[in-house]
């Protein structure tokens, strides 16, 4: 199946097309094809990923087009707002209306928002946040593919489980060959158009070699390529953007030096940042984020963690729950609560509605099994399925009982969809963020 409906190209403004979505126009990047007005294409994450042949587009916009309309209906009743509830909070009430007009909240109103407790003020919010993505996105949910490549990690950070900590770990790397293979095939046989290449920071591979890797996969078939190896340097980063990659999923993982230090013995915030500021210099799309519930964390830090990723530059929030692995020094701190992952979901889309496509993220599935329709139920609007081999994924054991560890990619695939339709959303994935498209 297709990730990205086809959209026709109904005007072209220097390196950007503007496309056609069954009367819905937004923008897309354009840097590696010949395009004319007229022409169908696909994107991803705001480029143009290939051009469709006209018969094969018109043929998928045919059998998409009254779905396409039925599954607005849906998305439009289930992010609808209740009206008059006088039991209801009035201060909570207040704030919520503020957010809805857009008008930005003060912090000490959006502590008010994390600091909710009562499971109908949280329905309250979750709903105010799903109307804003409605209002700002549509029903467009992207859904990304991620290849975890390689377990191996130099990093000695004090909760994650492929970290130098957990010596009980059977340790892997794929091949440049297998790396290829498995993206190729979650093109060409399931329908990704879009794919994140993750790994430990392994020295095992160079980054001409990532580069090599990357460039093959461009060669044999059309993909957005999203890489997340840590810190590769700021030379690497330029030289995987050559190859053609153009997306970076790097979360800072709190904006508070000292929690920072705390759990990354021997690194700096400040150095995870340059290569996320360098990254967004060179055009990559920025997908970044922070853990809940760290150690030390309040309320405040989560707050100032959203500020962080929007000032970042970030199309993508990537916001889940610290589930430290057993085998780390943090292995028996107490995990956050679901509802402080949502709630934190919901505050990322009210502090950026326009912008952000929010990832609900497999540790917060991990965490709830219902989580994947929690999350974009409270604002979320992306998704993420593993297309690792089988064999492999239980070794990336970043956090213990990791969703999807054994569920085939066609299994994810008809799960995630029929979740979708349910909640009227459409596997759509166009538009670039204000600061991209200038």
């Amino acid at each position: 199946m297709c990730y990205a409906i086809p959209g026709r190209v109904k005007e072209i403004r220097d390196k950007y097309v503007l496309v056609d979505y069954f009367g819905e126009e937004k923008k897309a990047l354009n840097e590696f094809y010949d395009i004319a007005v007229g022409d169908y294409i696909c994107a991803q994450g705001g480029f143009v990923i290939k051009k469709v042949k006209e018969d094969e587009a018109k043929e998928i916009l045919s059998a998409w087009q009254e779905l396409f309309f039925e599954l607005q209906d849906v998305d439009l009743r289930l992010s609808r707002m209740d009206s008059g509830k006088e039991d209801s909070d009035k201060k909570l009430r207040l704030i919520l209306d503020k957010a809805l007009e857009n008008i930005p909240l003060k912090k000490d109103e959006l502590l008010y928002l994390l600091d909710l407790d009562n499971p109908q003020s949280c329905q309250l919010l979750y709903k105010s946040a799903n109307f804003l993505r409605q209002k700002y996105h549509k029903n467009s949910c992207c859904i990304h593919g991620i290849i975890e490549i390689s377990n191996y990690c130099r990093r000695q950070c004090t909760y994650c489980g492929i970290s130098t900590h957990n010596k009980s770990l059977s340790r892997y790397r794929m091949a440049a060959e297998e790396i290829i293979e498995t993206s190729v095939e979650a093109v060409e046989k399931y329908g990704f158009q879009a794919l994140v290449l993750q790994s430990g920071e392994d020295p095992g591979y160079s980054v001409d070699e990532i580069a090599e890797i990357i460039t093959e996969i461009k060669k044999k078939v059309p993909v957005l390529i999203c890489i997340s190896f840590g810190e590769i340097g700021l030379e690497g980063l330029e030289k995987l953007y050559s190859a053609g990659a153009r997306a970076i999923l790097m979360r800072f993982e709190t904006s508070n030096p000292k929690i920072y230090a705390r759990i990354h013995p021997g690194q700096e915030l400040n150095s995870r940042l340059e290569h996320i500021k360098k990254a967004f210099s060179l055009g990559y799309l920025i997908a970044t984020g922070a853990l809940i519930g760290l150690p030390g964390q309040s309320n405040e830090d989560i707050i100032n963690d959203i500020y962080l990723a929007k000032k970042l530059g970030a199309e993508m929030y990537s916001f889940g729950p610290f589930l430290p692995h057993p085998k780390t020094p943090l292995g028996n701190f107490k995990v956050p609560s679901e509802e402080l992952a949502l709630k934190t979901l919901a505050l990322a889309r009210i502090i950026d509605s326009e912008s952000a496509k929010i990832l609900v993220t497999t540790a917060l599935e991990t965490l709830c099994s219902a989580a994947r329709k929690e999350g974009l139920l409270a604002g979320a609007n992306s998704l993420m399925l593993n297309v690792t081999p089988v064999k492999y994924r239980k070794l990336y054991a970043i956090y213990p009982n990791k969703a999807n560890n054994k569920e085939l990619i066609s299994t994810q695939i008809k799960e995630a969809v029929s979740l979708l339709k349910s909640l009227g959303r459409a596997p759509t994935d166009l538009g670039v963020s204000e600061t991209k498209a200038g």
